[in-house]
């Protein structure tokens, strides 16, 4: 049984202050559509722009992970991150009218307690988990981390920390299933050294700090007037070290409560990777940079198998879904501008085209006569031809209409193109069709090798009943 997609049942608001920058912000978890994954949207900015929670968009990982897109930023995002992750849920708009997301007690709990509150609903399209195909390794020599993502039908996750510290000593955590996340890491704090504690304070660089947020390890003999001094800092009465070697500010939650929380700050990381994960994780030291570096390669490892999905192989002795004449009677674009001659496959989500490249088109009398190569312009205009069946084939005439194209983003020319090759297209569907208007991906493909792709946003427009009547004249 396939699992389906889900997104908050109601609206979540919560407020808090931000850890490094101490400036309040307050977070109105919104529901959204389905493959709409993470967003977080800057309300407190003109044009209120939005930020994709995607690996490519981490800008630093210093002191907390933060992503930023459109000229606008959020920081300290993992642990609102792990929370979503942790109660499965897939599609949220987090508005966010400040810089950082708030620390509220170091751990993920109040956004875990939160989302439960609200409740999920199912949505109609199934959940795209990434099954780890084989093992992927990480490695930072100097620091001694090491990351290795395996095949699982499921989701496990270890996590070992080893500070060579005394206090904390070498510590491991683990969960089996995502739904222990709720009991056995969510709740884990955030932690730091005494002597990181000095130096941030000294640099004004926990602004929102006030020890009821962190793990503080005393790593060093302390006197009673840093003590009192500590105290001073934070408005108490009177600070200690506890018996466990950490300042008794607070009580400890879990006996290996720093290791669950490097665990918890992981799969925050790793959600950045855009998929829902099916795998064993291991990690030993992790941080937030080698988190981010360690999502980056599983990235890297979807989009080479997304790219061999977009692999057709052509049977010329199978008839096409729409030949040139049919495509002809959709598209008003005729020679020599009908840059498609078949279309293979035609699905209410996904479209793939073929355009066969010969050495007979009038465009190479001037475009590089001496060595010809198909324009990318033209690869663009074929790409968009071929989203145009897919667009107008939701309409029941159309005849009709044409599709505008109103953007094209993150255009990408990977190997030349020349005569004698066939190019492979498929467009697919980035969300649902509103309003007349599509965003798509396309990919085009000459063999195995991926030649170009784009990202593409069309407007379905009915055409005046004369134009109607001189395109099919």
């Amino acid at each position: 049984m396939n699992v389906k997609q889900r997104t908050l049942n109601s609206e979540i608001t919560i407020s808090g202050v931000g850890l490094h920058t101490g400036k309040p912000a307050t977070l109105v978890f919104k529901p959204a559509p389905v493959n709409h994954g993470y967003k977080f949207k800057r309300v407190d900015m003109e044009g209120q722009p939005i930020i994709d929670a995607d690996v490519d968009n981490v800008t630093d990982t210093s002191r907390g992970t933060t992503i930023s897109q459109n000229g606008a930023s959020v920081s300290t995002v993992e642990h609102l991150l792990a929370s979503l992750v942790g109660m499965e849920i897939d599609n949220v708009l987090v508005e966010i009218d400040g810089p950082e997301v708030p620390i509220m007690d170091g751990s993920a709990l109040v956004y875990v307690e939160a989302i439960e509150k609200a409740g999920y609903k199912d949505q109609e399209a199934d959940r795209e988990y990434y099954e780890i195909p084989h093992n992927i390794h990480y490695t930072e020599t100097e620091r001694k981390v090491e990351m290795v993502a395996m095949p699982l039908d499921g989701y496990r996750f270890t996590c070992m920390i080893d500070y060579n510290s005394p206090v904390l000593g070498s510590q491991h955590s683990a969960i089996t299933s995502i739904s222990e996340f709720k009991k056995e890491v969510a709740s884990s704090r955030t932690f730091c050294f005494l002597h990181e504690l000095e130096m941030l304070l000294e640099h004004n660089l926990i602004k929102g700090g006030d020890l009821n947020n962190a793990i503080v390890v005393v790593d060093k003999d302390v006197s009673k007037d840093e003590l009192k001094h500590l105290a001073k800092l934070f408005n108490r009465e009177d600070i200690d070290v506890a018996r466990e070697g950490i300042l008794n500010n607070i009580k400890l939650r879990h006996q290996n409560e720093p290791a669950r929380h490097k665990l918890l700050d992981m799969i925050g990381d790793l959600a950045l990777v855009g998929r829902p994960l099916k795998g064993h994780i291991m990690a030993a030291r992790p941080g937030h940079a080698a988190n981010v570096a360690f999502a980056k390669k599983i990235k890297a490892q979807i989009s080479r198998e997304k790219n061999k999905k977009y692999i057709k192989v052509y049977d010329p002795n199978t008839a096409p879904v729409y030949d040139t004449a049919q495509i002809m009677k959709i598209l008003p674009h005729r020679q020599p501008m009908l840059m498609i001659d078949k279309i293979l496959e035609l699905t209410k989500t996904h479209v793939v085209g073929l355009k066969n490249v010969t050495m007979n088109e009038d465009l190479f009398m001037g475009h590089f006569p001496n060595e010809p190569l198909f324009p990318g312009v033209l690869q663009i205009e074929a790409m968009a031809q071929t989203g145009g069946i897919l667009v107008l084939n939701t309409v029941p005439d159309p005849e009709n209409y044409i599709t505008l194209f109103l953007k094209i983003e993150n255009a990408r020319f990977k190997a030349q193109v020349k005569p004698g090759d066939t190019i492979i297209f498929q467009c697919s569907l980035l969300q649902p069709i509103r309003r007349g208007i599509a965003q798509m991906k396309g990919v085009g493909m000459v063999g195995e090798k991926t030649v170009v792709e784009a990202e593409l946003m069309a407007q379905i427009v009915k055409v005046k009943e004369t134009d109607t009547e001189s395109k099919q004249g």
